[in-house]
């Protein structure tokens, strides 16, 4: 019986070791790759083809979410688990959004990860108790919320931005902050970050307030 390939990915040494301890225990496991962060797991995979990843949210360099976009672009066949300390609403949604199969926090017992990976691999959503109610909790409040429309700036010849970041240069013009953007767009603060600073990149500057002025100017 081939095993199940695995890379985890966590920015803290003692949990990724620990991990990797526990699941090469295992007869029918066995860990290929760690990776202290985002850009590292996606290399990983590219390298060796994972069945599955152990995904940590918040990461230097590229967070969890990013990452999990990033990976199942290339590799869709890849399975994703997000393996975090923190059951905030809006991780749970940007991860499986973003096509995670499951969302498990760290201070589950060892057996019980194990155990997860081996129901992802089977097909099951993987998913904890306590995630699994604010999840529920979060679909009624957007069921209940009027939808918020779709960013509608539109930009001079030669300027080029995304869906997404055109949403969010829309709310940085209207004042909102990274943790409000998050909030809006059912995104982690970390990937706004990340997205403010491809805009910011995009167009030469380095301040908030700068950068504001200068989108509006770029505006048609």
């Amino acid at each position: 019986m081939s095993k199940i390939r695995l890379v985890i990915a966590d920015d803290q040494t003692l949990m990724r070791d620990g991990l990797q301890t526990i699941i090469n225990l295992e007869d029918d496991m066995e860990v290929v790759g760690l990776a202290d962060n985002g850009e590292a797991a996606l290399q990983l995979v590219r390298e060796h083809r994972p069945d599955l990843v152990l995904m940590d949210v918040r990461m230097p360099v590229l967070d969890g979410i990013e990452a999990t976009k990033l990976i199942l672009a290339e590799f869709p066949e890849t399975l994703i688990v997000v393996l975090t300390t923190f059951a905030e609403d809006q991780y749970i949604v940007d991860s499986l959004v973003n096509g995670a199969v499951g969302f498990l926090l760290k201070d589950m017992p060892a057996d019980r990860i194990v155990q997860s990976v081996r129901d992802a691999v089977k097909g099951q959503l993987m998913m904890s108790s306590v995630i699994a109610g604010k999840l529920a909790a979060r679909i009624s409040a957007l069921s209940a919320a009027p939808a918020k429309p779709p960013a509608a700036v539109r930009f001079k010849h030669g300027h080029s931005f995304t869906d997404r970041e055109k949403q969010i240069i829309q709310l940085l013009i209207e004042g909102e902050n990274n943790k409000e953007i998050a909030q809006t767009l059912f995104m982690s603060e970390g990937t706004v970050k990340n997205y403010v600073s491809i805009i910011y990149h995009k167009i030469g500057v380095n301040d908030r307030a700068k950068a504001i002025l200068h989108l509006k100017e770029l505006m048609e």
